[in-house]
């Protein structure tokens, strides 16, 4: 293939089907995180979320996030990797990423986010450009690796500070946890996917492909701003159903039933059922115990160390029960 094929005015051009999947993405992945935030108002029942449907719906809007990254890395560096736009885009996406860290330490440090999807996008986009030379079977045959990789049970590390790796023996509470493996066979999948395009010359006929009519305009333009999308999306969602609470408001819970709702909803996108309830009825008993010994703390808001502490007992008491 004629790679000049797919350039416009000297620079790769953007594919418009590309663009609009990305926006169908982002869509799908605002639709879920509406879900949660119903969830989290108590307008859906506890851990709905992150079990039937809804688990496997989240799951695939991240795999496609990360396949249209492998893929988009390709056609970026047809001509070579434009250094200063790379790491450029990456500083954008790697400053968010530690944004949000901070941002969800401060405001749920049980369930912060220390390596979500822009963490992975961050090393996938540093990772993929060690397969751009290869070819794509090779590429494709790493992806099933990764994928395969963490169900061996071959390696495993029980060090915190290695977890986001994805070859832990327990894996940690995070609200959004998109571990390296296996989670990097999906972009792999989208470097080798576009290779494989670009080897057969199909590319050169989507790149033709145009989104000149409603809703592809509209889609287009989301792709085109996807970061901004992201980070706007969720504070805006919450916003919106905060709202809705106030006029119609969900059914008057129990403190302790809120607790165990937003517990389960931290807990069991990583944790079987049995597991989170012996973690969440641990956690409660624990804030309780404090809150019995000084009458200016409330139970529902212990320091950050304590926070810290209690989740580690709670943890080591959970993986003391017997597997199912």
């Amino acid at each position: 293939m004629n790679k000049q094929n797919l350039q416009v005015s000297g620079s790769v051009s953007r594919i418009d089907a590309l663009d609009v999947a990305r926006g169908i993405a982002l869509l799908a992945m605002a639709t879920y995180h509406f879900s949660w935030d119903l969830e989290l108002f108590g307008y859906l029942e506890p851990g709905t979320a992150s079990s039937g449907f809804l688990k496997f719906y989240a799951r695939a809007i991240a795999t496609s996030f990360l396949f249209i990254v492998g893929f988009s890395l390709v056609l970026a560096t047809i001509n070579g990797v434009r250094w200063r736009s790379f790491f450029g885009r990456l500083a954008q996406v790697g400053g968010a990423a530690i944004a949000i860290s901070v941002i969800t330490f401060y405001a749920m440090p049980s369930g912060w986010i220390f390596f979500g999807i822009l963490h992975h996008i961050v090393f996938a986009s540093l990772i993929g450009l060690i397969f751009l030379r290869l070819h794509w079977i090779f590429v494709l045959l790493t992806a099933v690796f990764c994928l395969a990789l963490p169900f061996t049970g071959l390696i495993e590390t029980s060090a915190i500070w290695l977890s986001f790796i994805g070859l832990y023996s327990v894996s940690p509470n995070s609200n959004d946890f998109v571990p390296l493996f296996p989670w990097l066979s999906a972009s792999l999948a989208g470097v080798a996917f576009a290779k494989w395009g670009l080897e057969q010359s199909w590319l050169t006929d989507v790149a033709k492909l145009k989104a000149r009519n409603f809703p592809g305009r509209q889609l287009k333009f989301l792709g085109q701003h996807s970061l901004a999308f992201y980070l706007i999306h969720q504070p805006l969602l919450i916003a919106l159903v905060w709202l809705a609470s106030q006029f119609i408001p969900p059914d008057i819970q129990p403190s302790s039933a809120m607790f165990q709702n937003e517990c389960q909803a931290v807990c069991r996108p990583q944790f079987a059922i049995s597991e989170c309830k012996v973690y969440c009825n641990c956690f409660e008993t624990e804030l309780n115990k404090i809150a019995a010994q000084s009458a200016q703390l409330s139970a529902q808001d212990p320091s950050k160390d304590q926070s810290t502490a209690i989740s580690a007992l709670c943890s080591k008491l959970m993986q003391e029960i017997p597997k199912q």
